[in-house]
């Protein structure tokens, strides 16, 4: 547990000296940790892959609220698949 608590500061250093693959590492560990508040703070940060991780969550979810936050946050995917989401009937059929 140690180890992986000095990888995360090491990873944080990284990340906040402009390492963007540390970004997303980081954003890896908080999605396989299921803390959803760091990923929303890296995707705060610019991580276009945390901003990934926590879309395919809300799509799974159906949370729509977070999808428009996400995508107000700066992941534009995220207002597709809120658009997408809005134009599919709730039965699931195609108008």
């Amino acid at each position: 547990m140690t180890h992986m608590n000095g990888d995360r500061e090491t990873l944080r250093e990284l990340a906040d000296a402009g390492n963007e693959a540390a970004l997303d590492r980081l954003a890896d560990l908080a999605d396989a940790e299921d803390e959803v508040d760091l990923l929303s703070e890296l995707l705060d940060e610019g991580s276009l892959h945390a901003g990934f991780l926590l879309t395919r969550r809300a799509v799974a979810a159906g949370d729509l609220r977070e999808l428009q936050r996400i995508s107000d946050a700066g992941y534009d995917e995220a207002g597709n698949e809120l658009d997408r989401l809005l134009r599919t009937p709730s039965d699931g059929r195609r108008e």
